[in-house]
């Protein structure tokens, strides 16, 4: 029981720090530079060097094509999914519209089969509506294993390994 409260917690935390990232980002990505690799010391959820999630669309909250997540993304946008109909209509109906083009925020609007890096809150609460998109775990960063379950991004994978790392204690 105390899993899964610490779980929630650290879950509505993310939906929450997500939604306001939405609103002071812009100014984020005006000031980072784009780099087209990730850091080499930046792992992805099976230990592994971080891969890229996307360049068309560019993706990531440094628009860099990575799911890294930094100091500055309150959102923890690393998961890396390839979308689908039924999760852009259900993040939509969620006030968070990845459809429509918004230029000002260098964001191209997304269609089924793209890759995005989406907030690890956001694919949790998809997950329990039971629409959560497939994900990339080679581009999926460490990060988001604060407040998700490796075991539920493995389910949804469309790069499942054939062995799950051990659990890493803090």
């Amino acid at each position: 029981m105390a899993t899964i409260t610490a779980h929630y917690r650290r879950f509505f935390a993310s939906c929450i720090a997500c939604l306001g990232t939405v609103l002071i980002s812009t100014s984020a990505f005006a000031q980072t530079p784009n780099k087209s690799e990730a850091d080499p010391a930046l792992l992805n959820v099976l230990n592994q060097p971080l891969q890229s999630c996307s360049q068309a669309p560019q993706t990531g909250y440094l628009r860099n094509g990575y799911c890294a997540v930094t100091a500055q993304d309150a959102g923890v946008h690393g998961v890396c999914a390839l979308m689908d109909a039924q999760f852009l209509a259900y993040t939509k109906s969620q006030g968070n519209d990845l459809s429509t083009p918004n230029p000002k925020l260098r964001f191209p609007g997304l269609k089924p089969g793209d890759h995005w890096c989406v907030c690890a809150g956001r694919w949790q609460q998809a997950l329990d509506a039971g629409v959560a998109p497939k994900v990339v775990l080679a581009a999926t960063s460490k990060d988001v294993l604060d407040s998700l379950f490796l075991d539920d991004l493995a389910k949804h994978a469309v790069d499942p390994p054939a062995h799950l790392p051990p659990p890493q204690l803090p």
